[in-house]
């Protein structure tokens, strides 16, 4: 039987789709091999859509259900270019990993229990595809009292684990997380506030474009230390774990609320300020909840940029801030590795969840399973 696995994730940044094939060759995540990564960009009517969606609007369920079929489409088309690179058939390829586009995340809240809602047709793609698909990975923690989030703790302890002891792995996608590496299992695993998501709203609001590249926007502003201190002041930051978010929270009302008062500041020194406070927020939650590791490998779009990189670095001295690709993972690989990853799990039927990371009452198989 084929060990071949297809990973994708579109994150919270919203810019598009990424996809690997992860070789297992029935080894551990270790050994495994990415044989190929590609990626599509959103539609801009489909980006904007998925970004309303993440707001309460008129007729949510219609609307929701089309942008997941257009998604779809999207994840289908990434396959193909996978396929198409390795000259590789979908009997070649055991089953398909898709996360799906969140858009509300709520664990634990209104009767208990909460919700996560991830956008996906799990059933389209299996039709489009002729494979396995393997979704819905978060509601099985949620059901079972956790947060559903983060899902790629136990991956970053399989592949980064045995490279290096003492070491906690940073994810920056539109929203950041920490994995906290141990000996036997993640020790922690939780988010730590926004990534990318307010710098690429203002980004996008003030110079059209949809991400600050390699930071130099921000480079070129100075941070407002009240702005700052006042986007600090967020409750989340100083919140222990187990914890999760998205954009029900960081999002453009919320920043729209903080700079009250601050309409004096310019818009590129708001951004200079977003990208201090994303680099804070992620350095104040590793000192505080991560113990004493000695690197931060960084992974997630974040990672490449160079200026947000050296703020990481300027708030924490006495660690080294490195980016995955020094542990043989381009940065934009790592979470579709993980779906990848997550899905084979879900397949062997293996758990792939900690009480230690989401706080459920044990570890769960994650993810439904739609054969071809």
């Amino acid at each position: 039987m084929t060990e071949r696995f297809i990973g994708l994730m579109s994150g919270t940044s919203l810019d598009g789709v990424d996809g690997v094939i992860y070789d297992f060759s029935g080894q551990a995540a270790q050994t495994a091999q990415i044989t190929a990564f590609s990626s599509a960009p959103f539609p801009a009517e489909l980006r904007l859509e998925l970004l309303a969606l993440n707001s309460a609007g008129d007729n949510e369920l219609h609307r929701a259900a089309l942008a997941a079929n257009a998604l779809t489409r999207v994840y289908a088309q990434v396959v193909s270019q996978l396929l198409a690179q390795t000259n590789l058939y979908p009997t070649d390829i055991r089953a398909i990993g898709v996360h799906g586009q969140t858009v509300r995340h709520r664990p634990g809240e209104f009767d208990g229990t909460g919700y996560t809602l991830q956008l996906n047709n799990p059933s389209l793609l299996a039709e489009l595809t002729q494979i396995n698909v393997v979704a819905d990975f978060r509601s099985r923690d949620v059901a079972a009292g956790g947060q559903g989030a983060p899902l790629v703790p136990a991956f970053h302890q399989g592949v980064f684990g045995h490279q290096v002891k003492s070491a906690a792995v940073l994810n920056i996608g539109g929203i950041s997380n920490l994995s906290v590496l141990g000996k036997d299992e993640p020790l922690l695993g939780f988010d730590c506030g926004p990534g990318n998501a307010l710098m690429d709203y203002w980004c996008h609001l003030h110079l059209g474009q949809f991400f600050d590249a390699d930071g130099a926007w921000a480079a070129s502003g100075q941070v407002n230390t009240a702005l700052l201190t006042q986007l600090m002041s967020e409750p989340f930051i100083d919140k222990a774990p187990p914890k999760s978010t998205g954009r029900d929270l960081f999002n453009p009302a919320w920043l729209t609320q903080r700079l009250l008062g601050c309409e004096k500041v310019t818009p590129v020194d708001v951004q200079a300020t977003l990208t201090e406070f994303t680099a804070l927020a992620c350095a104040e939650n590793a000192k505080r909840f991560a113990g004493d590791f000695k690197k931060l490998i960084v992974c997630g779009g974040g990672a490449l940029n160079g200026h947000l990189m050296r703020r990481l670095q300027a708030a924490l001295p006495n660690r080294m801030v490195v980016s995955s690709e020094a542990f043989g993972l381009p940065p934009l690989q790592v979470e579709a590795a993980a779906f990848a990853w997550l899905a084979r799990k879900a397949m062997l039927r293996e758990t792939a969840s900690f009480k230690s990371v989401t706080g459920a009452q044990g570890s769960r198989i994650l993810g439904a399973i739609y054969p071809a």
